[in-house]
């Protein structure tokens, strides 16, 4: 994990590109044959290894909650109702499914109450690499995490992994714009000059079908070509205000603007 990181990238982070993804991807590991270890004694103190070994299994067995009681976001577990817990349950299945499946352990080091544990990663057909997953001493357990990204965790709550999803969401909905503005740029030198619709787009490859709904980026996407396409826009808002963004989101040929307008479209004169 990085040793440094300001509040909202941490929010940002923790989704699949972020923290939580880079601990899960770091901390995956084969588990134990039943002749190969023996579990820990209930006395005894689960070793930085055997944490991340566990906390690998509960990720692939969809234990959420049991995994999490091993990391920096118990805290941001705990307090979730069950409907909230299930809200965010899509989530925590794709950080699951972002768990590489050929790794292993590269042993450990100990300094008072830090703990490395190296990990050797092994995804497709990229080499072999060997990384460092940091766990923190706390009340004589062992858990993944540091302590900076602890206390941001332990002062958001359990709106952590909400507002994580909405920063994340906010970075995806930039990023699509931007593919927006490159796919009518390709099609408008295919046609004359002339922009393109969003069911235009999609039909001919140059957008994913994803943006036709909600599900997957949290987000109602409109790509307008009017004046017969002699000109184009793009706007985004939030399908849930507050639960997958805050911003709505304006393109066109002048860039993008954002702003929150309470989960309504932004208007084009809106300013950052």
């Amino acid at each position: 994990m990085r040793a440094s990181i300001s509040p909202s990238r941490a929010l940002r982070a923790v989704l699949i590109v972020g923290i939580l993804f880079c601990f899960i991807a770091l901390c995956a590991a084969p588990l134990m044959s039943q002749t190969a270890a023996k579990s820990p004694a209930p006395t005894a103190v689960r070793s930085p290894s055997d944490t991340v070994r566990e906390f690998y299994k509960a990720m692939r067995e969809r234990k959420f909650r049991e995994a999490f009681d091993l990391s920096i976001y118990k805290p941001a577990i705990d307090p979730l109702k069950p409907q909230e817990f299930e809200e965010l349950r899509p989530d925590f299945e794709k950080m699951a499914l972002a768990i590489p499946v050929e790794v292993e352990l590269g042993g450990e080091q100990i300094s008072g109450d830090i703990a490395t544990v190296f990990v050797k990663v092994k995804e497709g057909e990229k080499p072999e690499e060997l990384q460092p997953a940091t766990l923190i001493l706390v009340n004589g357990m062992w858990i993944i995490g540091d302590k900076e990204n602890q206390a941001i965790v332990k002062k958001a709550g359990k709106r952590f992994f909400f507002n994580a999803r909405i920063d994340t969401h906010h970075d995806e909905v930039q990023a699509m714009l931007t593919r927006v503005s490159l796919a009518e740029l390709l099609y408008s030198q295919q046609h004359d000059g002339l922009f393109a619709d969003l069911a235009t787009l999609i039909s001919l490859g140059l957008l994913p079908k994803d943006l036709e709904g909600t599900e997957s980026t949290g987000y109602r996407f409109h790509v307008n070509a009017p004046n017969a396409g002699k000109t184009w826009n793009a706007s985004a808002e939030p399908s849930v205000y507050g639960s997958t963004g805050r911003l709505s989101f304006f393109l066109d040929a002048a860039g993008v603007r954002s702003g929150d307008t309470g989960g309504k479209p932004l208007t084009p004169d809106a300013k950052n």
